[in-house]
């Protein structure tokens, strides 16, 4: 049996718009869907530019008094401050996150290509689940 992969876990199809795409736009996304987060910029056949919050939109455009039809998402895309690959095991996956303190990340394949995004809470299920209950051996161990 191979390890889980980040690829196993992730969320796959984040919500993205394209690079080109107006501040606008994204405050759209948001107010169409209170469960989105984040919204992942992305340009060139789905390679990750940056991410978008409801934060960086109040700061960047709002506060700023700026028109949010005539800003794109390229101007105010934050880089991310990490990326996952895809083939990373799950379990390192986790240390990452955990040792860093961080709640989401993108998931990206080779050239940087968004395909997902990793969350803490999902990995910890997901490795408590494939833990034996207490008190029972872990299948394959010897119990003497």
């Amino acid at each position: 049996m191979s390890a889980e992969t980040v690829r196993d876990a992730m969320v796959p199809e984040p919500t993205t718009l394209g690079a080109d795409a107006s501040a606008q736009e994204a405050g759209r996304c948001f107010a169409d869907n209170g469960e989105v987060r984040a919204i992942f910029v992305t340009e060139d056949g789905g390679r990750l530019v940056g991410v978008v919050t409801r934060k960086t939109l109040v700061r960047e455009v709002v506060a700023a008094g700026l028109d949010p039809g005539r800003v794109a998402l390229r101007e105010i895309a934050e880089p991310p401050n990490f990326t996952l690959d895809a083939g990373l095991e799950l379990e390192s996956a986790f240390r990452f996150l955990e040792e860093e303190d961080l709640e989401r990340v993108p998931v990206v394949e080779e050239g940087g290509r968004l395909v997902g995004v990793l969350s803490r809470a999902v990995v910890q299920r997901r490795l408590a689940e494939d833990e034996p209950p207490e008190g029972e051996p872990d299948p394959g161990s010897v119990v003497l």
